[in-house]
């Protein structure tokens, strides 16, 4: 009677582990991503507040003129995130030039702009939904989500990138990621660490070693 084969099974628990360990963003992408978003939230609540403080009837300097008061406080929350994302976010990255930097920051920021605008015009003007509630959900729901991914990508890989090392200056060691982010089960990485402290090179005097060749000869 042939022999059966036994068939590897998987518990619940397992298959949640494996899925989670796949869904989960190396630490690195991680903590860039949650920085982002708290400079992203900060700059909102300064642009927000000042453009709230400008025209206050009470202590208002731009009353009468909100596009004025809204350019200048979204100028300001610019600023704001710029500082925010260039020495916390991505502060242990180099650049060449500051002002190339910022100037690609701007540029970046108003595409992600467009992109909310262009949700908004094509749901009020093409799906013809033109409630308050259809507005927000378009300009402040998809658009906002829309132009928040790709400012974090193009911040990351066009704006504060790493500048290119110039010849002849000393390389870094690469750094070997953690096993989490190398999706390897963390008792693997233990067991080859094992490994390499218990190899012992063999040498003449070992044991099981080589004989020198005086030795041999006696």
């Amino acid at each position: 009677m042939a022999s059966r084969t036994p068939v590897a099974r998987r518990t619940p628990g397992r298959t949640r582990a494996s899925a989670g360990r796949l869904l989960r963003l190396p630490r690195g992408l991680s903590e860039e991503l949650t920085r982002f978003l708290l400079v992203g939230g900060a700059g909102f609540v300064v642009d927000v507040g000042l453009f709230t403080l400008l025209r206050l009837g009470s202590v208002g300097l731009l009353e009468d003129k909100p596009l004025t008061a809204k350019v200048l406080s979204a100028a300001v929350a610019t600023v704001v995130t710029w500082l925010g994302n260039r020495w916390w976010t991505w502060g242990h990255r180099t650049t060449s030039s500051t002002r190339r930097e910022l100037l690609l920051f701007v540029l970046m920021n108003l595409v992600g702009t467009g992109l909310a605008l262009l949700c908004l015009g094509v749901s009020h003007y093409v799906l013809d939904l033109r409630g308050v509630v259809a507005d927000n959900v378009a300009a402040n729901g998809v658009g906002l989500v829309l132009g928040t991914t790709f400012r974090f990508v193009a911040y990351r890989t066009v704006v504060f990138r790493d500048a290119p090392a110039r010849p002849g200056a000393p390389v870094a060691p690469e750094e070997v990621p953690p096993a989490d982010d190398l999706l390897v089960p963390a008792e693997v990485v233990e067991r080859a660490r094992r490994r390499r402290s218990h190899a012992v090179p063999r040498g003449p005097g070992a044991p099981g070693g080589t004989e020198a060749p005086h030795e041999r000869s006696a």
